[in-house]
């Protein structure tokens, strides 16, 4: 049902492309939800410091996420340039080097965090009995991170050829492994003791080991032929792999100055607002989480749909996946707005019943705040897609430096009092002006439009000036390597295309088009 073949990504519908290739990616997202959910659940039946030895883990883990974006993004981008090009054995190539990227980057990486785990969990406030609990979950989830990465970055291969499937296929063999042994390593069964914090990372540990075995299978020709390793491309070439870490390290730079706010911004909140303004931030926290997985699976297709354009020389259908996907996305988040916007009370109450007065009413408030600026978060995961998709990665890095260093950090700060000192790595906050937790919502909501309506008037910018037609070139080996920025010899995107198979009237066929909702997605 969701299978599309290279010839309908580069010449069928868009918009019913778009949603067929995200479908499956979409429910892999839900599948990872569900697998970071399953520790918080056993270890709920152990002790509230088990959980919060988790929780304090997660901003580590979360800035070690950025260096696998580096190969994996990276990867699957160029990729996904080659397949369009149908250079099967460049894809291949890149795919080998790209793995080794991951290996490489986040084994120097793991090393240190594993020998100082417990200094790290510290330098984010912990109290030094939950610290070394902390610690050992998080040495544990790190120690196996390279092997995770080389497992993303084949997985990303996937993608880029468009079987969307084969990456939800192996998500839901890591969480059914993670569903039967977490309980079991946790509380003991028979002759295995009882770890607690320890048994739910080796849970999630064997999962990843799950997940990786059965990608490389699928990679090597078991169950799957439409991406397949040969022994003709294990060769390390230093230009693929230069090609990857230009790509990919921008990303890796948005993801980690993205996520080291929003470990400031929640010390601001509890500083501002208390237990209340904390439990309002969460209870948005959570339905964001819920709502930016289905964007994030719209964002992945668009990326590999737009760099096989571009790679068969299609650069208009390139710019059009853009446009439609920013569109559908649109609508749909104003949608989702909608409900939220009318039933924020409802919502709260469902996820934290037993919030006090104070904390549901911040609940409310920020669920509605969020609520009026989804369309704006929504539209901005298609845009960067845009980018991303014909290498201008380092557009990405730079919309997030804005997004939350320019508008989201310093209007969070007027929340606090002045010369306020919080948890995070002892950072002192001066001056604050002292206008509350909702200031915090309400510099996340301002980041938001402002980063999309940015990243809009840029894409305008860019592709008149040609962006799409450059990478077309760049893709297929015939352009200069020059900035995909510049002028160029194209010029506007908007202007034919050589390539026949660019006929957009396909574009118009019914289903596509933004009448419909291809996903709602949302930040916190």
């Amino acid at each position: 049902m969701f299978d599309v073949d290279r010839e309908a990504i580069t010449g069928g519908p868009v918009g019913r492309v778009l949603l067929l290739l995200a479908a499956p990616l979409v429910a892999q997202n839900l599948v990872y939800v569900a697998n970071a959910l399953v520790d918080t659940f056993w270890l709920g039946r152990v002790s509230e410091d088990a959980v919060a030895a988790v929780g304090l883990s997660l901003p580590i883990q979360s800035f070690l996420g950025a260096a696998v974006v580096v190969a994996a993004l990276g990867t699957q981008i160029l990729v996904a340039q080659r397949a369009g090009d149908e250079d099967d054995a460049g894809a291949r190539r890149v795919a080998v080097n790209g793995a080794l990227v991951a290996l490489a980057v986040t084994g120097a990486i793991a090393i240190p965090v594993v020998v100082y785990a417990e200094e790290l969990v510290r330098a984010l406030g912990a109290d030094p009995a939950l610290a070394g609990t902390t610690a050992t979950y998080l040495a544990i989830i790190v120690a196996v991170l390279p092997l995770g990465a080389v497992g993303d970055t084949v997985e990303n291969c996937f993608t880029a050829y468009g079987d969307t499937r084969a990456v939800l296929h192996v998500s839901v063999a890591s969480v059914l492994a993670n569903l039967v042994a977490a309980p079991v390593l946790i509380f003991g069964v028979g002759p295995v003791p009882a770890l607690g914090v320890a048994g739910a990372a080796l849970g999630t540990v064997l999962a990843g080991v799950v997940g990786l075995v059965h990608v490389l299978a699928y990679a090597a020709g078991i169950g799957r032929d439409t991406f397949r390793l040969t022994r003709d491309a294990f060769a390390v070439d230093l230009g693929a792999v230069r090609e990857v870490v230009e790509v990919g390290l921008p990303l890796g730079g948005q993801r980690g100055v993205s996520e080291l706010v929003r470990v400031l911004v929640v010390g601001l909140v509890a500083i501002a607002g208390g237990a209340a303004g904390v439990a309002a931030y969460t209870v948005g926290a959570r339905v964001a989480t819920l709502a930016v997985v289905p964007a994030l699976g719209v964002q992945q297709a668009a990326q590999s749909m737009i760099g096989q354009n571009l790679g068969a020389d299609a650069p208009r259908r390139a710019r059009r996946t853009t446009v439609v996907g920013t569109e559908l996305i649109v609508v749909g988040f104003l949608a989702l707005g909608a409900v939220q916007f009318l039933f924020a009370g409802g919502i709260a109450d469902l996820l934290a019943p037993d919030l006090t007065a104070a904390g549901r009413s911040l609940s409310v408030l920020y669920l509605r705040i969020l609520a009026v600026t989804y369309w704006a978060l929504g539209g901005s995961y298609t845009l960067l897609a845009g980018f991303n998709g014909a290498s201008r990665t380092r557009t990405s890095f730079v919309a997030d430096l804005v997004k939350y260093w320019g508008v989201r950090f310093p209007i969070a700060v007027a929340a606090v009092p002045a010369a306020a000192t919080f948890g995070a790595f002892g950072v002192s906050v001066s001056p604050g002006l002292g206008w509350g937790v909702e200031a915090v919502f309400w510099a996340v909501a301002a980041s938001n439009v402002v980063g999309f309506l940015g990243l809009g008037g840029y894409f305008l910018y860019t592709t008149r000036r040609g962006m799409f037609a450059n990478a077309a070139d760049r893709a297929s080996g015939d352009g200069d390597g020059g900035d995909a920025g510049g002028d160029g010899a194209n010029g506007d995107d908007t202007s034919g295309d050589a390539a026949p198979r660019d006929d957009t009237t396909t574009d118009d066929a019914p289903g596509d088009g933004a009448s419909g909702s291809a996903a709602e997605a949302a930040d916190d």
